[in-house]
């Protein structure tokens, strides 16, 4: 699993002209799965880690200033959108392959039981995109701040 995490002020999905999520300061989660990622997964200390990472990372500011703040911290919300493209593989050609990614019906599995998990851990409001749609961003990047986290570093 790949995440790239973005500190935002406030965050919107769309998909097919309709706002479907979303949010106001917090983080937005682009989350993505690759082909080593099984059906078991949820069930290792590596997602139990990187969920405990994203609620709990300090990347917000105290009064002073300084990252010492955490989405739990600061009661923000939370948008996660599914992004398969995390695992393009940009070394050959042109164009991108995707081969290293999961399978996407292994990867919506994944995504929803994410979901699910981060759901029931929100501290404030939470949003998600549609799985396999095309969908528009429109966030505010605060900072910017983008930290990359990936489950095989756990």
């Amino acid at each position: 699993m790949r995440i790239v995490i973005q500190r935002v002020s406030d965050a919107k999905v769309t998909v097919q002209g309709a706002t479907v999520g979303e949010i106001g300061t917090g983080l937005l989660a682009l989350v993505g799965f690759g082909g080593t990622d099984k059906a078991d997964f949820p069930d290792t200390p590596a997602w139990r880690k990187i969920l405990d990472k994203l609620f709990n990372m300090r990347v917000f500011p105290d009064e002073s200033g300084k990252f010492d703040l955490s989405l739990n911290d600061i009661k923000g919300d939370l948008m996660l959108i599914s992004q398969f493209t995390l695992y393009a593989d940009c070394r050959k050609g042109r164009r991108p392959s995707f081969s290293d990614a999961c399978h996407p019906y292994v990867a919506e599995s994944l995504f929803d039981r994410f979901t699910e998990d981060a759901r029931k851990l929100a501290p404030g409001g939470f949003a998600t995109g549609r799985f396999g749609a095309e969908m528009l961003l429109d966030f505010t990047n605060w900072g910017p701040v983008t930290i990359i986290l990936d489950s095989d570093e756990f």
